[in-house]
């Protein structure tokens, strides 16, 4: 049986908020690969949550 979990957030909210979080610890972390991955992953929460919210924008035409 899955457990279920009621979001308090909207998605948008809670990768906005993981990537902020991110930033700020690719802030502390010297650069090198490590600290390319952490910013890489915060780029990629800050687009998904572009995406979602245009995808639930109303009106929305698919492209032709």
């Amino acid at each position: 049986m899955r457990r279920r979990i009621k979001q308090t957030q909207s998605l948008e909210a809670r990768l906005a908020e993981e990537a902020k979080e991110l930033r700020a610890t690719a802030a502390t972390l010297p650069p090198g690969p490590t600290r390319d991955a952490v910013l890489r992953k915060a780029r990629q929460d800050e687009t998904a949550a572009h995406v979602t919210e245009w995808l639930n924008l109303r009106g929305l035409k698919p492209p032709t």
